[in-house]
């Protein structure tokens, strides 16, 4: 493992989502290439898919099949990858995907430019086992209000736009920060504390 001298993440470690089903393994960190590309591995168990259609304003996703299947949606298109095939998803499309095999999934992944994409993979995996261990069906809204803020350049909701969501969730931000209602949500993305 190697530490990222500008956050204290480290490649090697693994981050688990007990609600997705997603294990990721960060092989190459920001700060290993200068913040061009985060270089992971997703292992998504059977079942396992992405929470939600999501997209990355900034960002080019890349997946390479290594093991089994999995199902994709890009924009409108859908499209079954598996071993060898390779999947590029351009800035600001949403997409969404899901293991449509038997057993495990196995992808490597490239993000970029890296932004703070690791930091989002460790927090999503954090709060997921907390709304996990509490039995929550749902994230809780103030949650997804502090995630949305911090993360705006890593990724945005699908179909809606942007000024619409920054104008709902930037009061409900600020209303937990004030109110103190942050402090659980910052406790989660202390360094360590999202592995």
């Amino acid at each position: 493992m190697s530490a990222d001298s500008h956050t204290g993440k480290t490649a090697g470690h693994r981050i688990v989502n007990p609600l997705s089903g997603e294990q990721i393994v960060v092989r190459r960190t920001a700060a290993q290439t200068g913040g061009r590309v985060l270089d992971w591995e997703l292992v998504l168990a059977p079942g396992g898919r992405v929470p939600s259609s999501h997209a990355h304003p900034e960002q080019e996703e890349c997946f390479r099949m290594l093991e089994g299947q999995m199902r994709f949606r890009v924009g409108g298109r859908r499209l079954l990858a598996g071993p060898g095939d390779t999947v590029r998803v351009p800035p600001g499309t949403v997409h969404h995907f899901a293991n449509a095999g038997s057993g495990p999934a196995r992808v490597a992944v490239q993000t970029r430019p890296a932004l703070s994409m690791h930091e989002l993979l460790e927090t999503a995996a954090a709060l997921a086992r907390e709304q996990h261990a509490a039995g929550r069906r749902a994230p809780r809204p103030v949650d997804l209000a502090l995630f949305m803020r911090d993360f705006r350049r890593e990724v945005r909701a699908p179909y809606l736009p942007a000024a619409l969501v920054r104008a709902v969730l930037a009061p409900l931000a600020a209303l937990a920060r004030r109110r103190g209602l942050d402090a659980r949500y910052r406790a989660l993305r202390e360094p360590g504390r999202a592995r």
